[in-house]
C-alpha cells in the first residue's frame, strides 16, 4: 500500500472508523498522487518565464486550436474549451453546484459535506461509489423496482450480492419496513450499501412526507444495530417532483444523522437541465468530520485519475455558462410545467374505467416516467404486439410491468399512446 493511502487511512479511522470498515480493499488503496498533475500546479504558480510541464499545446500564449472547430464555439474562451479540467472538475461550477444543492435542499443547512465532484455523468458517479465501499460478495441493497443499470455497475463489475425488497407496500406506500429488514440481514457481515433512486426509474415515484420520515427512522434503527451503512441517492431526476412527493433530496436528511451512516449523492444536469449527451455528474458525500469528507474527496480524485483523467471541460463550460445566466431558473420552469402536464394528463388518462381492465398502474408523482402491471398479459409479449402491429415503443420489465416514459411524448399525444398500448392488450387478453 502506498504511503499516502495509508496516510488518509488512517485519517479517516480516526476521524470515523466506521467509514473505514466500509471502504472496500481498492477503496482503502486509492490516494491521488503528487504527480505530474501537482508539479503542473506548482508551475502555473511560478514558472514566470517558461511552462513546459504538461502534454498540452500552446500558442500565442493560449491553447491551440482548429479554426474549423473554434468557429462553432466562438462565444467561449479557448481557456474555458482546450484545457485539460483538474480531476475534480471546474472549481467554480463545483462551487456552484454546492451553492444548488444548499439552496434545493434546506435540510443540508449547518452539515458538513464536500464540495461536489465532477464526473462523466451519473453512471461514473455511481461507479466510483462501487468501487469505494464494495468487495466480491459485500451486499447491495436496493428497491425491486430499479434502473437495469445497476446490476452491471455493481454486480458485474464489482461481483456484489444484490439484495432486493418490495419497493411498495400492499397499500402502494413506499416500503421502508422491507428496507430495514433487508438491511437488518447484513448484521452478521457488519456492513451495507443502500440505493436510493428518487424520483425512481421505472416508477416514477418519490416518498411523501410520511414515508421519508420513516425511512429515517429506519436507517437509524439499522445503525444502532452496530451495522455501517453507505447510502447513496441517485438524484438523476432531481426537481421533477409535480405533487405530493417530498421536494428535496433524502441525501440532505441523511447527512451526518449517524456516525455509522455515510450519505452519498449522485446528482448532476443531466435531466435535470436536460443536457443527456453532455456527460456531467457530480458526487458528494457528507460526514460530520471535514477531514474525512477531504480524505474522501482524494480517494474519489485518484479513481477519477486512474480512469478518465478528467470529465469534458467544454460540457463543464457549457453547464456553467447555463448555470449563471439570468435566465436559467424561468426556463427551467418551463420546462418543469410541460412535463408536469404531462404526469397529470397520463394520470388523468389511467383513471378512466375503461383502462381498469387491463392493468392497473404503480403510484407516480415525478420524474421521466411510470409503469403499468399488467393483467393476464406478459409485459415482453405486449412489447414486441406493440412495435410489430402498431409502431409503438415502451419498455418490458419482468413478467407484467410496463414502463412508459411520458418525458418524451407530447401532451397532446398521451390519450392515443395509452389508446395504442390498450388495443395491443386487448389483441393479446
Amino acid at each position: 500500500m502506498h504511503d499516502i493511502a495509508r496516510e488518509l487511512n488512517e485519517q479517516i479511522k480516526n476521524e470515523n472508523p466506521h467509514v473505514y470498515e466500509l471502504l472496500s480493499d481498492l477503496g482503502r488503496n486509492l490516494y491521488y498522487p503528487k504527480g505530474i498533475l501537482t508539479q503542473t500546479d506548482e508551475a502555473k504558480e511560478k514558472a514566470y518565464r517558461f511552462n513546459a510541464t504538461i502534454g498540452m499545446a500552446m500558442e500565442k500564449g493560449q491553447p491551440m486550436y482548429l479554426p474549423v472547430i473554434q468557429e462553432t464555439l466562438s462565444e467561449y474562451n479557448p481557456q474555458d474549451i482546450y484545457t485539460y479540467a483538474p480531476p475534480a472538475g471546474k472549481p467554480k461550477l463545483r462551487g456552484i453546484w454546492r451553492e444548488k444543492l444548499l439552496k434545493d435542499n434546506p435540510s443540508l443547512l449547518g452539515k458538513t459535506f464536500t464540495q461536489p465532484i465532477v464526473t462523466n455523468a451519473l453512471t461514473h458517479g455511481l461507479s466510483i461509489v462501487a468501487d469505494l465501499f464494495l468487495n466480491p460478495e459485500d451486499t447491495l441493497v436496493l428497491p425491486d423496482k430499479i434502473w437495469g443499470n445497476y446490476t452491471l455497475i455493481f454486480g458485474t463489475r464489482r461481483d456484489a450480492k444484490i439484495k432486493s425488497f418490495s419497493f411498495f407496500t400492499g397499500d402502494g406506500k413506499f416500503n421502508a419496513q422491507g428496507m430495514k429488514d433487508a438491511l437488518l440481514g447484513q448484521k452478521e457481515q457488519g456492513k451495507a450499501v443502500l440505493l436510493l433512486n428518487f424520483p425512481n426509474n421505472p416508477t416514477g415515484y418519490t416518498p411523501v412526507e410520511e414515508e421519508a420520515e420513516a425511512i429515517i427512522e429506519a436507517l437509524l434503527e439499522v445503525a444502532e444495530q452496530g451495522i455501517n451503512l453507505a447510502v447513496i441517492a441517485d438524484d438523476a431526476y432531481f426537481g421533477l417532483f409535480y405533487e405530493d412527493s417530498i421536494k428535496e433530496s433524502l441525501f440532505g436528511r441523511i447527512a451526518n444523522i449517524h456516525p455509522r451512516i455515510l450519505a452519498i449523492k449522485v446528482d448532476g444536469p443531466t435531466k435535470e437541465e436536460y443536457v443527456w449527451g453532455f456527460r456531467v455528474g457530480f458526487i458528494t458525500f457528507a460526514d460530520a468530520s471535514p477531514v474525512l469528507c477531504e480524505c474522501l474527496e482524494n480517494k474519489a480524485k485518484s479513481i477519477i485519475r486512474g480512469t478518465i483523467s478528467n470529465a469534458s471541460h467544454p460540457a463543464q463550460t457549457f453547464v456553467l455558462h447555463a448555470l449563471e445566466s439570468p435566465d436559467f431558473e424561468k426556463q427551467k420552469q418551463e420546462k418543469y410545467k410541460i412535463m408536469e402536464g404531462r404526469a397529470l394528463k397520463v394520470k388523468e388518462i389511467l383513471n378512466s374505467a375503461l383502462y381498469q381492465e387491463l392493468w392497473d398502474y404503480y403510484p407516480f408523482n415525478s420524474g421521466y416516467f411510470m409503469c403499468l402491471k399488467l393483467k393476464g398479459v406478459k409485459a415482453e409479449e405486449l412489447r414486441l404486439h406493440l412495435l410489430q402491429e402498431y409502431g409503438v415503443g415502451v419498455i418490458a420489465l419482468g413478467e407484467s410491468d410496463i414502463r412508459v416514459a411520458f418525458s418524451c411524448v407530447e401532451e397532446e399525444d398521451l390519450e392515443e399512446l395509452f389508446a395504442y398500448i390498450y388495443r395491443g392488450t386487448k389483441d393479446l387478453a
